[in-house]
C-alpha cells in the first residue's frame, strides 16, 4: 500500500498548502476571537539596552533577509532574462547582501532569547510558543547561514532555478513542484521544511504582529475615524481651556471636577 510512497511528496508537495491554510485561516481566527492578544506583548522596561541592539539587528536583518527570499523566489526566470541579469551576479547578490543581514539577524535573535531566558522577570511573562517560535528562527537563520556553503558550490545558478522554479509552482497549484527539489542538498530540504513549521505556527505565537506592520499605514488611511489621540504638552490648566472654549461656543460645557452627563 505504501510501497510508492514519498517523505519528499509530503513535505514539499502537501505540506506547503497546509503550512499556508493554517498561516492564513489561523491569522483570521485569532483577530476574530482575540484581537487583543494581536500584539507583541512588549517587555521593552527591562533591560533595555540589549532588548534595543538586539531587536535593531534581529529586525534589520530579519527584514533583508524576508524580502530577498520573496523577491528571489516568485521573480519569474524569463524576467531575469529579459532585463539581461546573469544567474551568477543574482546568485553573489544573494550571497553578498543574505550572509551579512542572515548573520545580523542571527546575532540579534542570540541577544534577544538570552534576554529572555536568562531574566527571570522576563522568563515569567514569556509563555511557551513565544520561547519554542524563537528557537525555531534561530535554528532556521543558523540553516540558512550553512547553505551559503553549498551554494558557493552552484554558483552557476542551476539550483537557484530549482528553488525558484518550485515556489512558483507551489502558488501556482502544481501538483508536481515537489519533484524539482527531490535532490536537492539536505540542507536545503531542512530549511524548507522548518520554514514551513514556522510559517504553520505563525497564528499561534506572537509573530501575528507582523500583520499589524504591514495593514497600519492601510487601516491609518483608510479606515480611520476622523479624530486622533494625542498629548498634549499645554500647560495651561485644562479649567482655563474649557472655559476659553465656551466662551467662544457661547456655552457652559462641563467643569474639571464635574463629569460630562
Amino acid at each position: 500500500m505504501f510501497g510508492d510512497f514519498d517523505i519528499n511528496f509530503v513535505i514539499f508537495g502537501v505540506m506547503p498548502y497546509v503550512a499556508l491554510t493554517i498561516f492564513l485561516v489561523g491569522s483570521i481566527v485569532r483577530y476574530e476571537r482575540d484581537p487583543f492578544t494581536w500584539k507583541s506583548s512588549s517587555s521593552q522596561l527591562l533591560r533595555r539596552k540589549q532588548l534595543i541592539w538586539g531587536s535593531i539587528l534581529f529586525h534589520v536583518g530579519i527584514l533583508t533577509v524576508f524580502f530577498g527570499h520573496l523577491v528571489g523566489l516568485f521573480t519569474p526566470v524569463w524576467v531575469l532574462d529579459a532585463i539581461g541579469i546573469p544567474y551568477v551576479l543574482k546568485q553573489w547578490m544573494a550571497v553578498i547582501i543574505g550572509g551579512p543581514a542572515g548573520i545580523a539577524a542571527l546575532i540579534g535573535s542570540t541577544m534577544l532569547l538570552h534576554r529572555r531566558l536568562v531574566d527571570p522577570r522576563i522568563r515569567v511573562t514569556s509563555s511557551i510558543p513565544d520561547i519554542l517560535i524563537m528557537v525555531l528562527i534561530w535554528l532556521q537563520l543558523a540553516i540558512g547561514l550553512l547553505t551559503i556553503t553549498q551554494t558557493l558550490q552552484h554558483m552557476d545558478g542551476s539550483e537557484m532555478v530549482r528553488f525558484m522554479t518550485w515556489s512558483q509552482s507551489v502558488v501556482s497549484w502544481n501538483i508536481n513542484a515537489w519533484v524539482t527539489v527531490v535532490d536537492v542538498h539536505w540542507l536545503y530540504k531542512l530549511h524548507i521544511f522548518l520554514g514551513l513549521i514556522i510559517t504553520a505556527l505563525f497564528p499561534f505565537t506572537r509573530l501575528v504582529h507582523i500583520w499589524s506592520g504591514f495593514a497600519a499605514p492601510f487601516r491609518y488611511l483608510l479606515t480611520r475615524p476622523g479624530y486622533q489621540i494625542v498629548r498634549s504638552r499645554r500647560h495651561r490648566p485644562l479649567e482655563d481651556r474649557r472655559r476659553a472654549y465656551d466662551k467662544v461656543q457661547a456655552k457652559r460645557g462641563p467643569t474639571a471636577t464635574t463629569p460630562a452627563e
